[in-house]
């Protein structure tokens, strides 16, 4: 299947298979400084058309559909909205990062393959330099009914001084680590199935450390299923990570590398960062699902 990329100059690029808009990447957002603007992935759709994603909930209006999103860098909060203060709870503070798109370097499609590449600048509220990052994302259809999205990040400290990468867990507050690469999924997921190596749950899954995790939902108007897939590299620092996974309240995953353990960069050094997530079609048992993930697998190869 024929992938096709569409580039709104300055703005995004939609990625299409035949009739089907797999996904935009709106790496220029206009996004309010107090949700931490940054580049996201919406609408997602998988390749028989199913919405996946969901953007700015007004239950946490800082989601936005995939999103590299870190809620504790040294004092920048690069997630968006209040910062997490043991004792305190959620405080807004001024200290609300951008991540600010600088140059486009790769944007090829060929046959069954996209790919995107950029620089972006992270800056924190007022302005000063906190981080170089080299981006890019790759799209493939592997079948008829599931396509992959290779992601893969390099940042490097710029800010003068060492990094914390942290997460209101390392802050204080139990059992919520997350920050990373953060999917949020459409409303009717809501109380979908959590599916982990080891079997299918829910949210007493979350801090599970793991190389995969999955999300088996359900869509409204249809009643159809799909599913979707995230898998950490093998070379990823805190390999394998502990999973932010929600399913009572709304729908998410997040491999968080920084889960429970705050991770240091020193200035001028860089973390790097891969990940495949594979959208599907349908329920497709635990069964199914493992073999997804082996498809993220053979992705990130």
């Amino acid at each position: 299947m024929t992938l096709q990329a569409n580039h709104a100059l300055g703005r995004s690029v939609t990625v299409t298979a035949g009739d089907v808009e797999l996904f935009s990447y709106v790496y220029r957002p206009d996004t309010p400084v107090l949700e931490s603007p940054k580049p996201y992935l919406h609408p997602i759709r998988t390749v028989g058309g199913a919405l996946v994603s969901l953007f700015r909930p007004h239950d946490h209006v800082w989601h936005k559909g995939i999103a590299w999103s870190l809620p504790h860098v040294g004092e920048h909060n690069f997630w968006g909205g209040p910062t997490y203060v043991h004792g305190k709870f959620y405080v807004q503070v001024e200290n609300n990062g951008s991540a600010t798109h600088r140059e486009m370097t790769t944007l090829t499609a060929e046959d069954n393959r996209v790919e995107i590449g950029h620089t972006l600048d992270w800056t924190s509220q007022a302005g000063a330099p906190v981080i170089e990052e080299r981006r890019s994302l790759a799209a493939t259809v592997l079948d008829e009914a599931t396509w992959a999205l290779v992601f893969d990040t390099t940042m490097t400290n710029v800010s003068g001084g060492t990094l914390d990468f942290g997460s209101p867990t390392t802050k204080g507050r139990e059992n919520a680590g997350y920050g990373g690469l953060f999917w949020r999924g459409p409303r009717s997921f809501t109380g979908g199935i959590i599916q982990s190596p080891a079997g299918a749950g829910r949210d007493e899954l979350r801090g599970t450390r793991a190389e995969w995790f999955g999300f088996r939902g359900r869509h409204d108007e249809t009643g159809e299923h799909s599913t979707v897939v995230m898998v950490d590299d093998a070379a990823n620092p805190q390999h394998p990570p502990q999973w932010f996974a929600r399913s009572e309240d709304f729908a998410c995953l997040c491999p968080a590398p920084f889960f429970s353990e705050e991770v240091p960069l020193p200035d001028g050094e860089a973390l790097r960062f891969r990940y495949a997530v594979v959208i599907a079609d349908g329920d497709r048992g635990e069964d199914g699902t493992a073999l997804l993930a082996k498809q993220g697998r053979a992705a990130l190869a």
